[in-house]
């Protein structure tokens, strides 16, 4: 029988308030509580904290504060990666950032999603005295490859493939996939040119 972990990590229907997560979060947001309070300047210690919380993170890596996530571990960085301030990864599932990516302000990557249909969304047998969330909630994961711009207040939706050296437009809303090498801009987000780039 699958861990509640393991149904959040397939992709499959999982109870986000089962233990494992809340013990996740709570060591979360104490690591994020130290991160965002930590001088702007204070570079090592600001590094030293993103290896404590993400899964993997490469060299020359800057990320701003305040900074947001769930549980941190499944956020796997690559190298030369600026993540600016105030941005927010819910990483329910894998979120991977690849080499040489640029993440402006303000944007929000999320994995976890519920249901659009109000009777797929709320949880069958659901009572208040129940111990189960009241609707169903599942993750799928986000990558951005190599090279990719994401510019500020972007939203990226669960599923989501960037592909390498892509650019994205100021405030787009990412549902689909976006090809290499193209600059994708709206909501919801469309490639309205490819880009001119040598790998």
């Amino acid at each position: 029988m699958k861990t509640e972990l393991e149904k959040c990590m397939n992709g499959e229907w999982y109870d986000c308030h089962a233990q494992v997560f809340v013990t996740l979060k709570t060591k979360t947001r104490k690591l994020l509580s130290q991160y965002n309070t930590l001088p702007y300047d204070d570079s090592m210690a600001r590094y030293n904290l993103l290896k404590e919380l993400f899964g993997s993170i490469g060299t020359n890596v800057s990320v701003g504060n305040p900074f947001i996530c769930d549980y941190g571990q499944n956020i796997h960085i690559g190298d030369n990666v600026s993540v600016n301030m105030n941005c927010t990864f819910v990483d329910c599932n894998k979120i991977t950032v690849g080499n040489r990516v640029l993440i402006a302000s303000n944007v929000q990557i999320y994995t976890a999603a519920h249901p659009v249909e109000l009777n797929e969304r709320l949880t069958p047998g659901w009572t208040a005295d129940s111990k189960k969330y009241f609707c169903q909630t599942f993750a799928l994961p986000v990558t951005i490859e190599d090279g990719c711009w994401i510019g500020g207040g972007v939203i990226i939706l669960p599923g989501v493939t960037i592909g390498k050296g892509a650019v994205i437009g100021a405030g787009s809303v990412v549902t689909k996939n976006i090809p290499e090498n193209s600059l994708a801009v709206g909501n919801p987000c469309r490639v309205i040119r490819k880009l001119n780039v040598t790998w």
